[in-house]
């Protein structure tokens, strides 16, 4: 009988250095774990995987998460580590969520085994473990091992009759609003919509809460608040005191798109979020403008909130938090909380992933354009010696802010499928992105320019490649929204990666309703967009099919001489795309999943990303 594949996935290892002399490096490599080994190969495009190193599971000793604050040299943050016979694997995952899985799976398979009581929680460094400082590196380990992964285990529901005592008494109980990594010894991480006990909320920053184990810490107050709470004033977009009048005149001296407040409605016990906005409504509207929308309640005990209907939140701040990252039937998203004083926040969250290296005008020479899109130009340039892309946006196109959120986007999402940004240019006008420079263009036209010399094995390459840059966007909670051929590149080394996050954005439930206006690819969208506005990662499936398509039919356009409504109207018959010339049977039929009317029944990327993968190995 074969071995069952468990997972599999792109991370990154470290050398092993299991000589003396052996260098220090990291390389990327495709793991695979199934229900005898853990194997790592190496993939290139149009070969077939080489397979560099296998692990049985009878082996391993232990599975966990590396925690550190020494500084990481290679793309991925997230390390772990695999102790088998007598050697330390580490492997770096993308990100927290990734890693978690890979414990969880590797912990599920090893459990049984001749496993250690106690393990290094940090690397091996330089001829010692950084936490114990111990200089054999086969030195029993510093902390308790546990076998069972820690996200696995979950406190038993409590009865109504019950109540959770805890040893400092009666507290009030916090929920989550976002995920939380702590960057002090003394915080303790968050999971969103996870409770806790609120110990201390004496500071304007940081409050002390308590988890479901006991252990106390601190994180920042703007990212937890209390269950079915009214207190606001920590918020910077609760304004008390404020009329509509007031709130109308603050709103319209700002004039920041997505400008908004939370204030306290005329009717007493009720609150009312106010925005600003410029763009054009279904009635003719004056513009600008400002929309009032009253925050309602559901009749059930206790109430929910909503601001349109679906979209239910158990506290008003959660309420607020998902509308700062999607519109879902607002005249537009709440972008810029705004004081009584006039001050406003540009940022959405605290995190410090949402800056970005400002790029000095001096040090950007640019050249010959590439390329143009709807609201901005890309053109050649060189910064610091490298040859850089540089976005600049189109004036009276896209605000400074929208094109601001675009870096934002951006510089959240780090891997090696994606086109990277470097960094900002903020000082200059207008201002501009400036990305890794990919040789090859576009990979529309690289297919064009290439038809009749592109193997089946190559085409198989770009579609892993994109595949794998969206099962990230994926497991990231973002969706493309404008997922194409024109919109990935091809580097020199011809490796496809994602580029254009101009209409990517941060979803918190994997869905995005976008506003009336927005305009989107009627040729690769799927029904429920073109009927609804509605996004999701489904709708991105959708998508990358029509992107196999283009890559199996050589960058020819999809829908040939038909109109958008054509499209629609042949979409909504039931229709679909022929299978191209060179696809094999079984592509095809991937691409037939991607289309499925209900996005339900569509596959998710990562499960499309191991198709491909044993398509490529056969």
């Amino acid at each position: 009988m074969f071995p069952r594949v468990i997972l599999n996935g792109t991370l990154i290892k470290k050398s092993q250095q299991k000589k003396k002399i052996s260098p220090c490096n990291y390389k990327e490599r495709f793991f695979v774990l199934d229900t005898q080994d853990l194997k790592y190969s190496e993939r290139r495009l149009g070969k077939k995987p080489t397979l560099k190193g296998s692990i049985q599971l009878s082996t391993i000793k232990c599975v966990e998460a590396v925690i550190t604050d020494v500084p990481i040299p290679c793309n991925y943050k997230y390390p772990f580590q695999v102790f088998y016979d007598n050697y330390y694997l580490y492997i770096f995952a993308p990100d927290n969520d990734c890693r978690q899985t890979w414990i969880k799976a590797l912990k599920e398979e090893t459990k049984q085994n001749n496993l250690v009581t106690k393990f290094h929680p940090n690397f091996w460094i330089n001829g010692k473990w950084e936490c114990c400082q111990q200089k054999q590196k086969l030195a029993t380990g510093c902390r308790v091992y546990d076998p069972v992964d820690f996200a696995s285990k979950k406190p038993l529901p409590q009865t109504p009759e019950s109540k959770m005592e805890f040893p400092y008494g009666g507290h009030q109980t916090v929920i989550a609003l976002q995920d939380y990594t702590p960057q002090e010894d003394d915080h303790l991480p968050l999971q969103k919509h996870h409770e806790y006990v609120l110990i201390n909320s004496c500071s304007s920053d940081c409050w002390t809460i308590q988890d479901d184990k006991g252990n106390v810490g601190l994180v920042p107050c703007t990212y937890i608040t209390e269950k079915y709470g009214k207190n606001f004033e920590r918020f910077m977009w609760y304004n008390k005191n404020m009329t509509r009048g007031k709130a109308e005149d603050l709103l319209m001296k700002e004039g920041k798109e997505g400008g908004f407040m939370v204030r306290d409605s005329s009717q007493a016990g009720f609150y009312t979020v106010s925005v600003f906005t410029r763009a054009p409504g279904p009635n003719m509207e004056k513009n600008p403008r400002v929309k009032h929308y009253q925050i309602r309640q559901t009749e059930t005990k206790p109430a929910s909130f909503y601001l349109a209907d679906k979209y239910l939140f158990n506290t008003i701040p959660e309420l607020i938090l998902y509308h700062q990252h999607n519109a879902a039937g607002l005249i537009t998203r709440l972008r810029h909380p705004i004081t009584p004083n006039g001050a406003y926040s540009q940022e959405v969250s605290h995190s410090p992933q949402d800056q970005w290296e400002e790029i000095k005008p001096e040090e950007l020479t640019l050249g010959q354009e590439l390329g143009s899109g709807q609201f901005g130009v890309v053109v050649e340039g060189k910064w610091r010696e490298k040859k850089v892309a540089v976005k600049m946006m189109k004036e009276g196109f896209i605000s400074e802010e929208d094109f601001k959120d675009e870096a934002k986007v951006t510089m959240k999402l780090f891997h090696c499928k994606l086109v990277q940004l470097y960094g900002v240019c903020t000082q200059r006008s207008p201002i501009c992105l400036v990305f890794e420079f990919m040789h090859n263009g576009c990979l529309s036209d690289y297919l064009k320019t290439r038809r009749g010399r592109l193997s089946p094995n190559v085409m198989l390459g770009m579609c892993l490649d994109v595949c794998e840059g969206m099962a990230y966007l994926e497991s990231s909670n973002f969706i493309h929204r404008d997922l194409a051929a024109r919109n990935c590149l091809v580097s020199k080394n011809n490796e496809v990666k994602v580029s254009d996050f101009g209409m990517t954005r941060f979803v918190f439930d994997d869905q995005y309703t976008s506003s009336q206006c927005s305009k989107f690819p009627v040729k690769w969208s799927p029904p429920e967009v073109l009927r609804y506005s509605k996004f999701s990662s489904k709708s991105d499936v959708w998508s990358f099919g029509v992107v196999m398509w283009e890559v199996y039919n050589e960058g020819r356009f999809p829908y040939e001489n038909r109109t958008n409504a054509e499209v629609m109207d042949s979409l909504n018959a039931g229709q679909r795309l022929l299978m191209p010339r060179l696809a094999p049977k079984s592509v095809h039929l991937l691409m037939e999943e991607c289309w499925e009317e209900k996005p339900e029944d569509r596959p998710t990327f990562a499960v499309l990303l191991h198709e491909l993968a044993s398509l490529s190995d056969l």
